[in-house]
């Protein structure tokens, strides 16, 4: 082997810098693991910047090569963070900066600064405080960083409309990929339901889980959901001796769902645990899965409960209607309607062949459209294609 040979083999693979606000229990975060964990290690490596922190939900890494680092910005405008970014760039040397959605959309800047040569942007879903896409302050932030980022990742064709329609992005800058779901992990259940820890229920039939997992924050809207549930119960009492309900995440919400669920003489009926860790396991538990949302870009929790062959009722907004496919893998609902939302969970309660089968038909269609090598291979060609330009 000559020496040029050997220095070839000897070259590590291009590193990618994923900049993201915080490493927990999220979408978003979800989607980045999955994409470490299955591209090949030849092609590329991988480092995470957090701009907050990261959490125990790291351990799902299971590459040993993929370095995790904390910035630990301030809340508000945190100069300082953008020099320690700055810092950590040139020490890195990564040949693609990926950032994800508004909150480190910023960092851009500095990956030019710090002469990264390839810079790509995802946007994975909306904001807390820009559900809509409506703040002309934020269209405008991305519409500057625009000249310097090279590829524009949306997951849902609501948020590609977005940025051509709103922002101005051209569109050969856009390429579009929706999540895969890990088939692996999330499986559909065989034989009798086999409780977790911590959970309080017994499973027999004819009972009815109907769950749903997510930060439990303003945008997410479990409380639909919740005032659902206590109104389907309230009318009926022989549905109330056979639903049960989980929620499966942390946040503000948490207290207020449990105080009016105790309020109704439901806490015996329902389980509200915060963060849990073993999320197929839960869902496999769940009969109907429910996404109440006020907005989304591409929910991986819906394409969790489709690849657990659950039924799924979600929110008629942002990339829901890309997944569930109304009347036939599930049934989409109004936003913030209660009443709309305690008729669909009856359709199912009621009719349960119908139930079963917008599950399978869900659960097959997991499987052809929404692979998670295919996701891996579309990133990896977006990333091949920027390489060969240098």
């Amino acid at each position: 082997m000559q020496a040029s040979e050997l220095s070839s083999a000897a070259k590590p693979a291009p590193l990618v810098a994923h900049i993201i606000y915080r490493l927990g229990v999220g979408g978003l975060e979800n989607g980045l693991v999955n994409l470490i964990n299955h591209m090949p290690e030849t092609a590329y490596r991988h480092a995470i910047i957090c701009l907050k922190d990261s959490t125990d939900f790291q351990q799902r890494i299971q590459r040993a090569d993929v370095e995790v680092y904390s910035i630990h910005k301030r809340e508000g405008q945190d100069w300082g963070s953008l020099f320690r970014v700055y810092r950590l760039l040139r020490q890195l040397r990564p040949a693609i900066v990926h950032s994800r959605n508004l909150a480190a959309i910023e960092y851009q800047l500095v990956a030019w600064l710090a002469g990264v040569q390839r810079r790509v942007h995802g946007e994975h879903g909306w904001e807390i405080f820009d559900p809509d896409g409506s703040n002309v302050k934020y269209q405008w932030l991305r519409r500057m960083l625009s000249p310097l980022i090279d590829r524009f990742i949306p997951l849902s064709k609501q948020l590609q409309s977005y940025l051509t329609d709103q922002v101005g992005v051209k569109p050969e800058k856009i390429t579009r990929i929706c999540n895969g779901v890990d088939t692996a992990r999330f499986f559909p259940l065989e034989g009798a339901k086999k409780s977790v820890p911590g959970c309080p229920f017994t499973f027999a039939l004819p009972d009815i889980v109907i769950g749903t997992v997510g930060r439990m924050h303003g945008v997410k809207d479990q409380m639909t959901l919740v005032k659902a549930f206590v109104q389907i119960c309230q009318r009926n009492e022989a549905l109330k001796q056979r639903l049960k309900l989980i929620l499966i995440g942390d946040g503000p919400l948490r207290q207020e769902a449990i105080a009016l669920l105790g309020a109704h003489q439901l806490k015996e009926n329902s389980w509200l645990p915060g963060e849990q860790t073993d999320i197929p396991a839960i869902m496999r538990l769940f009969d109907i899965f429910v996404l109440p949302s006020q907005a989304e870009g591409i929910s991986n929790t819906i394409l969790e409960a489709m690849a657990t062959a659950l039924p799924v009722i979600a929110t008629d907004v942002g990339g829901n209607p890309e997944l569930v496919q109304a009347d036939k893998t599930g049934q989409l609902t109004p936003a913030g309607d209660f009443e709309a939302l305690a008729k669909r969970l009856l359709t199912y309660i009621n009719h349960a062949e119908v139930m079963k089968e917008h599950a399978a038909q869900g659960y097959h269609r997991a499987l052809s459209e929404f692979s998670l090598s295919a996701m891996v291979e579309r990133y990896q060609s977006v990333y091949d294609s920027l390489i060969q330009q240098d």
